[in-house]
């Protein structure tokens, strides 16, 4: 990669990285795609809504918060035309290139960031370099440099020659060594409360798509190793229990009230309670729990906020269905109600062998990979899953690939970044793969 060229991905990245937002809050990342979508001139490019399938979002903040994010990110320079079509938390993009005659092949980054606060030390490097997070989130998982090697691999198709910096689309016009076909990049909202992949699959833009690639830095492989294929990818169901019991006088007439908190206490306990499978690993987590309201009242009111995890789809609604029955017998022995709503959740999905196998030979011949790995487990959860079984029961296929890249801290800390260098090794790599799967059309 050109070094003027990486050093203006670099700084879109640190952007990004001063600019963190979660789910269906990306207001101010989307704007700053589609002003670099449009300064590179795609053909097509469906903003938001247009993005989307409508009634598969999840995890949605009311319209306060919604409003609220949409003021900081106007404030922090998005444009106003951008922001209107954002409205209702309709956020990400979906870039189209066309190239003449050839199969349809997508690139899927992930955009959005945690609700963490970043760290503050001066050994960050985003505080020596002044770009820490200004929003109270946190980009601590490298989304900022995903979407900085989306629209680097975009921006290498667009400019592979002069007939494709003119948005030519005949086939005649294009060199024998560049890519023939439709490149679609879909920039991602809602990944990290896993509510962004089932929308963007599902939108019809996939339809089409006979090859995708998912890309993800770090993963635990330092700067200079790259992994072809991730697999193990563990389905998972975020839900949300709400109990319901009756208040009463904790010190007066405590045998009046039906009490939520223990109602949740002992789902809690019992959660953890479930068997394991011997069909292979599953998991559960009751990450947030609250409820109550001052020390001399039964509480009547009480949450979890919960995940279930399998190494495959059945493994996990195994898990969801024992988890569903824990929450209502633990209600029940309380005298209490209890209401379960999804948050979030993808399947489990499996990296193809043929997409692999040229994944793999393009890293092999690359200087700047260190260790070409052909595949490796994630072990946790990613809805890129819903993209990757979208394309693959359509009959094409899907993998996903990490681009490793040093950090300080692990994913999801205070002090993660990650090593620049490798957003150019990102670029590169998923260029030369896209051009030779058009190419071989595996």
């Amino acid at each position: 990669m050109q070094e003027t060229r990486h050093d203006e991905l670099v700084q879109l990245r640190r952007d990004l990285h001063r600019h963190p937002e979660p789910a269906w809050r990306e207001f101010y990342t989307t704007s700053r795609i589609v002003a670099e979508c449009e300064r590179i001139g795609v053909d097509e490019l469906y903003v938001g809504p247009d993005a989307l399938a409508d009634d598969e979002r999840t995890a949605v903040p009311d319209d306060a918060e919604l409003e609220d994010w949409r003021d900081r990110a106007r404030e922090a320079g998005a444009r106003e035309d951008v922001l209107d079509r954002l409205s209702g938390g309709y956020t990400g993009v979906v870039a189209v290139l066309e190239r003449g005659a050839g199969p349809t092949v997508a690139l899927r980054v992930d955009i959005d960031g945690l609700l963490r606060e970043e760290s503050d030390s001066e050994e960050h490097t985003p505080v020596r370099e002044g770009f820490r997070s200004e929003t109270g989130a946190m980009h601590a998982c490298g989304h900022d440099a995903h979407a900085a090697i989306g629209i680097g691999v975009l921006e290498a198709i667009a400019e592979q020659s002069s007939a494709g910096s003119q948005n030519s689309k005949s086939s005649d016009d294009i060199k024998e060594s560049d890519f023939r076909g439709t490149l679609k990049v879909l920039f991602q909202p809602g990944e990290e409360m896993v509510a962004g992949g089932k929308p963007m699959a599902e939108s019809g833009h996939l339809d089409d798509v006979d090859y995708l690639l998912a890309v993800h830095v770090g993963l635990d492989h330092p700067t200079g190793e790259v992994v072809a294929g991730i697999d193990g990818f563990l389905a998972v169901h975020h839900f949300r229990a709400e109990f319901t019991g009756m208040s009463a006088h904790a010190g007066g007439k405590p045998n009046e009230g039906d009490n939520a908190v223990q109602a949740m206490a002992t789902a809690v306990q019992n959660l953890y309670a479930i068997p394991r499978h011997d069909d292979g690993p599953t998991r559960v987590n009751a990450g947030m729990v609250g409820g109550g309201t001052a020390t001399n009242i039964i509480p009547e009111e009480a949450f979890i906020e919960g995940e279930v995890r399998g190494r495959s789809t059945g493994l996990m609604e195994y898990t969801r269905e024992r988890a569903e029955r824990v929450l209502e017998n633990a209600a029940g022995m309380h005298g209490c109600s209890v209401e379960t709503s999804t948050v979030g959740g993808a399947p489990s999905a499996t990296s193809d062998e043929a997409l692999v196998a040229i994944v793999h030979d393009i890293i092999a011949g690359m200087d700047v990979v260190e260790t070409p790995t052909e595949r490796d487990d994630l072990g946790g959860s990613e809805d890129a899953t819903y993209l990757m079984r979208k394309v693959q029961e359509d009959g094409g296929h899907a993998a996903y690939v990490c681009v490793g890249t040093d950090h300080p801290g692990g994913h999801h800390t205070a002090t993660f970044d990650v090593d620049e260098e490798s957003i150019a090794i990102g670029v590169d790599i998923l260029t030369d793969s896209i051009r030779e799967i058009a190419e071989r059309r595996p």
